[in-house]
């Protein structure tokens, strides 16, 4: 089951300056700055008790790793406590579902709906 909406995944073309507009401008913190290889994430949230967070995302790396993907509207990252089972759920229902992939945060799969518009859910 999904239980939450954790991220919002918004595809900049430059990652530091929109760091700066959301915490300089809107108040937000850094909470993560990780880099994989090229590929580098950056988790922005406001600085008290919110259960949301952006992750801003390199979209020309993003739009490289997957040609296919909508990088003109964010993205959102579910969370689940039982990736595997709903891996298995979604894909018994005729749902378009990626792999599982291993990521420094914890492991992710996409799916998309059927208007080809995809999400992500990552085990937490």
């Amino acid at each position: 089951m999904i239980n939450q909406l954790g991220q919002v995944m918004v595809y900049v073309n430059d990652q530091d300056k929109a760091v700066s507009f959301w915490t300089e401008k809107l108040g937000f913190i850094v909470i993560a700055d990780e880099s994989n290889g090229d590929m580098r994430w950056i988790e922005v949230a406001p600085p008290e008790g919110a259960g949301t967070s952006l992750v801003l995302h390199d979209k020309q790396l993003i739009a490289k790793m997957d040609p296919d993907m909508n990088l003109g509207t964010p993205s959102l990252m579910f969370y689940s406590d039982n990736l595997n089972q709903l891996h298995k759920d979604l894909s018994s229902k005729n749902i378009t579902v990626g792999e599982i992939v291993e990521m420094p945060s914890g492991r992710v799969f996409n799916f998309a709906d059927e208007e080809e518009n995809y999400f992500a859910v990552m085990e937490k």
